[in-house]
């Protein structure tokens, strides 16, 4: 997967790293999400759950064109996502 970071329209905080982010969307248990909302579909943006390498859980908002991944906003887990990453992967595993 190639990431698109020329110019992204967002600045990684200091609890986050551009590395992470792209482990994240290596994370075969990633959860990729389609929003129902209507600004979202129009504008052809998803969502990705997944954790990096080193544990940490990132929430990413992106679009893709098939080849390349262009991250617009990218955050840690808020405890919710947390949950549902983890039901999902019980899930997946059970």
């Amino acid at each position: 997967m190639e990431f698109d970071w020329n110019n992204p329209p967002f600045e990684l905080d200091s609890s986050l790293s551009q590395r992470e982010v792209e482990e994240s969307f290596e994370d075969p248990f990633a959860v990729r999400l389609l929003p129902d909302s209507r600004r979202f579909a129009v504008q052809a943006r998803f969502f990705n759950l997944g954790m990096s390498a080193s544990g940490t859980g990132v929430f990413s908002v992106y679009r893709t064109n098939g080849k390349q991944v262009r991250v617009i906003h990218a955050r840690q887990f808020q405890p919710e996502e947390r949950f549902f990453y983890q039901r999902k992967l019980d899930q997946t595993l059970a």
